[in-house]
């Protein structure tokens, strides 16, 4: 395998990815620093264990503890309020090499990631501090109890929130795909106020986020999460049966201006995560070919990696993640643009759809044709290729990424830009 750290390192400059077609990277600042030191504890305590924590499953506590020390949960903290306040575009980039070293710990930090940008875009300026206090000096690391089992995907209003005699809500409601949940220290649940909205006479009125301690009485774990990738992100049901909550917890403040780029920046982080599998598994492939597979006999060369069908083959391959990467970056760009007022939300948004469309495509290519250079004994268990593809077809089939190539089109033909939506 291919070392992240196969180059001498100076400054804030990022290790290649894999030779010069995923080159170094500078990144200035403090953030570059931390970024560095993600990179040194993703090459020395994660990637090792990557293999060993997909069989395993379940939450991966020390892999998640060790990225704690480096100041990560920090850089998604506005600098306003103590934190580093990273780019998106680098975001991405840290995403993306998170996930070529393990995209089970890449998708709970993605969400992480995700809810701190929301939440200090609306929440109240009390609770923006005490959770910033959280985030930066006790390393405290947000998890997500959202998704419901309704009719359709994006239905959420069936966890209750009961109004108590003392102030507080009661919340109740099962929860399902509560990645990075079960290791949170504070976990966002979603819920639905009937009495609020009732009185003011809209449903947003009564739609909660409330950021709930992971030992809260009444919140359970249920570690059933048993799908065939992304295992050790113990993205299974979470239950709350009447936990107490405080109206100081609860981030979506209802006067807020909700931001109306959160689904575009979530999109994003998928296609980061779906590049960076493909990236692994096609370092995998590149280190065993040369080292471990045998040339065909009618190719007549010495070595595998000397025929020119494999090299065609990995070339093809890298050169689809090379688009991939590019797009996901292009995303990033737009998405920096736009919250800084010089792009349209339309136009972050095709880049984001565009983005996860080509990296869907470039994952599944790379994780499922490029053990194919490195012949049947490549197959071994012990080489672990098989989850890469496991782990990229379950990510893809987050949201149906049909429907970001229909959306492109629609605009393309028509000019229809896409309203504000949970996965538009």
């Amino acid at each position: 395998m291919f070392p992240m750290t196969d180059v001498p390192v100076q400054g804030s400059v990022l290790p290649p990815l894999l030779r010069d077609l995923f080159p170094a990277r500078q990144v200035d600042g403090v953030v570059g620093k931390v970024m560095l030191r993600v990179q040194h504890v993703l090459d020395t305590e994660i990637a090792p264990g990557a293999a060993d924590r997909d069989r395993a499953g379940g939450y991966p506590h020390q892999a998640v503890a060790a990225l704690k020390l480096t100041g990560i949960l920090a850089l998604a903290v506005p600098c306003n309020w103590g934190g580093l306040g990273m780019t998106q575009d680098l975001s991405l980039e840290l995403m993306l090499r998170i996930a070529v070293a393990d995209p089970a710990v890449a998708q709970i930090y993605k969400v992480h990631d995700d809810l701190v940008r929301e939440i200090f875009a609306y929440a109240p300026s009390d609770l923006r501090r005490r959770l910033a206090h959280r985030i930066v000096h006790d390393h405290v690391i947000l998890g997500m109890a959202v998704a419901e089992n309704g009719r359709t995907a994006d239905g959420f209003l069936q966890t209750l929130a009961r109004p108590c005699p003392d102030g507080t809500h009661a919340l109740s409601g099962c929860k399902i795909y509560a990645t990075g949940a079960s290791g949170a220290d504070l976990v966002a649940v979603s819920s639905f106020d009937p009495v609020r909205a009732q009185q003011a006479g809209a449903i947003r009125a009564g739609v909660r986020m409330d950021l709930v301690p992971h030992d809260a009485p009444g919140l359970v774990f249920h570690h059933d999460w048993d799908r065939m990738g992304q295992r050790a992100t113990d993205s299974g049901t979470v239950t709350l049966e009447d936990v107490k909550v405080e109206d100081q917890w609860n981030a979506l403040d209802p006067d807020a201006v909700l931001p109306q780029h959160v689904a575009l920046r979530f999109q994003a982080g998928f296609s980061a995560i779906l590049t960076g599998i493909g990236i692994a598994a096609l370092r995998a492939v590149c280190a065993f070919v040369p080292e471990r597979a045998r040339p065909w006999g009618a190719a007549g060369v010495n070595s595998a990696d000397q025929d020119p069908y494999v090299r065609r083959l990995l070339g093809e391959i890298g050169a689809d993640l090379f688009a991939a990467y590019c797009s996901v970056m292009q995303a990033g760009m737009m998405l920096d643009r736009y919250e800084g007022g010089q792009a349209s939300r339309n136009a972050a948004a095709m880049a984001a759809s565009a983005a996860r469309s080509v990296a869907t495509r470039a994952a599944l290519r790379a994780a499922a044709d490029a053990p194919a250079a490195a012949g049947a004994r490549g197959t071994a268990a012990v080489n672990g290729l098989d989850r890469y593809w496991r782990d990229a077809r379950t990510l893809s089939l987050h949201d149906p990424v049909d429907w970001k190539n229909a959306e492109i089109g629609r605009h393309l033909l028509t000019g229809w830009a896409p309203e504000p939506g949970l996965y538009q």
